[in-house]
This record gives C-alpha cells, structure tokens and sequence, in this order.
C-alpha cells in the first residue's frame, strides 16, 4: 500500500475490483476522500454487466445497491447474503 500525505494508507493503484450485476438497475455509488464524505460518481448496471474499478486519491468508499457479486483481491461478497 501507498502512503498519502496525510498518512493515510492508499490501495496500490494496481488494485481492483470487479462488481458484477445480478438484476437490472444495481447502483454504483463513488464516495469521496477527505473530511466531508459525499457522493461523487454513480453508474447504474443492468444483468450481466460488470465494473472493474479502483480506489484512487478522490474515491474512499463504493456503495452497492441491488443484487450484485463483488470479487476482490479478498474473497467475494454477493450483496444479497
């Protein structure tokens, strides 16, 4: 993991993950870095589709809305066990 220069610890921009829709209208929501958490990026998936996406020096947090599978580096995480 990188360091930031707050001392925060960054995934390695190498990192991904990939979320995986399992009905229409699953909700991707980016979340902001810094003091104040907010919203900041959103993509709607329909059956079938997949993300692949990062952490980066802007995005903290993702949240999933709807039925979906999430695989990491982890393990994997379906939203609806």
């Amino acid at each position: 993991m990188d360091q930031s220069k707050d001392g925060c610890q960054l995934m390695n921009s190498q990192d991904f993950f990939v979320i995986k829709a399992k009905e229409n209208g699953v909700h991707v929501i980016g979340l902001t870095r810094g003091t104040d958490t907010r919203f900041h990026h959103t993509e709607k998936l329909d059956k079938g589709e997949v993300m692949l996406a990062q952490f980066t020096e802007h995005t903290s947090a993702i949240k999933v809305r709807g039925k979906a599978e999430i695989l990491t580096r982890h393990g994997v995480i379906d939203t609806m066990e």
